[in-house]
């Protein structure tokens, strides 16, 4: 009776509810995918696992162009183009007059602070380089001009202190104003730069009797900040290049070439050469050259030269102008400058000839009876193009 009870008991006995049944809509659960072989390419990273792509590369803008266009010579290179000319109203002789009297500036600063020649040049390049890309009503140039030769010393290792870098070129730049408004030639603010005219000596306290800005007045210490920037701003304007090729490097190397092959000669020989030697005439034929070309290297950079040629085309000319000036000429007959400077284009050797000619003859005392013949000589191989004759062999170094 009891086992019944029992059996009806568990019969009767409510049942439970029966789970949940999965969503139709579910995915199956990922399968791992199976081990690789040995010696077998992995598999394909699944969809979920990829990186996001990476962002495309902003676009360069055009003042990163116009730096890449600048810092090496360029072919399309025009005056008109510049940005003080084409952004700010000024004419190119204005421009180029900018030019050359703070490129006179960079050399008296150099020269009272002892740089070699070197450091000169290469701040005379950053001085070009960056007013390619920039106007002249944007910065003043003579501040531009100093950060520049602070920013070539370190470059072509002779450092100076910035204290005495600014304090030399304050006072080079008080006294030339001073002497200029004295005289009544110029006046504040109308030869460039956006700074205005340094006090006199007499008429502030800020400048010792020597002429020497006081290095802990406000307006030092305000013209240090405005130096600093400006050498940072230099550095990216000109895109960091700071490996500069000067000319003189290059016409030391051809003026060697040229003499170690005997392929120069006077025009009309000097009359002590019948009793000197060979060699003691080839010696002075080679320091005659080396001087007046670096001569015509040293103009060259106060134009803007070195945004139109290479530095090796430049020396080219350097050399050119030189032996014209020294009166010599190739031995072979036949024979013209433009097989002895290694195939020079012919414009290309006319136009550095001509603007270099251009700025020397604004020197005073400056012999201009040798342009004349530079000028006809240039116009003879213009009109006969290069001769057929070959050059002799090199000899071996």
């Amino acid at each position: 009776r009891d086992r019944k009870r029992l059996k009806t008991l568990v019969v009767n006995m409510p049942q439970p509810p029966p789970p949940p049944s999965a969503p139709p809509n579910k995915p199956p659960p990922p399968q791992r995918p199976p081990p690789p072989s040995s010696g077998g390419p992995p598999p394909p990273p699944s969809s979920s696992s990829r990186s996001p792509p990476r962002s495309s590369p902003t676009k360069k803008t055009a003042n990163s162009n116009n730096v890449r266009k600048h810092n090496a010579a360029s072919s399309s290179f025009s005056e008109q183009d510049l940005p003080s000319v084409s952004k700010s109203g000024m004419t190119v002789a204005e421009e180029r007059l900018k030019r050359r009297r703070t490129c006179r500036f960079l050399e008296e600063g150099g020269r009272i602070l002892h740089l070699p020649r070197i450091p000169i040049a290469t701040a005379m390049v950053l001085f070009h380089r960056f007013y390619a890309v920039h106007s002249f009503a944007e910065h003043d140039r003579f501040e531009v001009a100093v950060a520049c030769l602070l920013l070539a010393a370190k470059t072509e290792e002779s450092p100076k202190k910035l204290t005495s870098v600014i304090s030399e070129c304050w006072r080079l730049k008080n006294r030339a104003m001073r002497k200029s408004t004295s005289s009544g030639n110029a006046s504040p603010n109308t030869d460039g730069g956006t700074s205005p005219l340094p006090p006199t000596p007499s008429g502030s306290s800020n400048v010792d009797k020597n002429g020497y800005l006081d290095t802990k007045s406000e307006e030092y210490l305000k013209l240090k900040e405005r130096i600093l920037l400006l050498e940072r701003v230099i550095l990216h304007t000109i895109g960091f290049e700071l490996s500069i090729d000067h000319p003189y490097k290059f016409l030391v190397e051809q003026i060697q070439r040229l003499m170690s092959s005997r392929q120069l000669e006077y025009v009309s020989p000097p009359a002590e050469s019948a009793s000197t030697s060979t060699a003691s005439l080839q010696s002075k034929m080679t320091n005659e050259l080396v001087q007046y070309a670096m001569n015509f290297a040293n103009d060259s950079m106060h134009t803007s030269l070195c945004l139109q040629f290479p530095a090796k085309r430049i020396a080219q000319a350097c050399v050119y102008m030189s032996a014209q000036y020294c009166k010599m000429r190739p031995c072979q007959k036949g024979q013209t400058w433009l097989d002895l400077l290694d195939n020079i284009e012919m414009n290309n050797l006319a136009s550095i000839c001509l603007q270099i000619m251009e700025l020397i003859a604004d020197k005073k005392g400056c012999d201009l009876t040798i342009f004349k013949t530079i000028r006809s000589d240039l116009e003879k191989m213009r009109n006969r193009g290069p001769s057929s004759v070959p050059s002799p062999k090199r000899p071996r170094i």
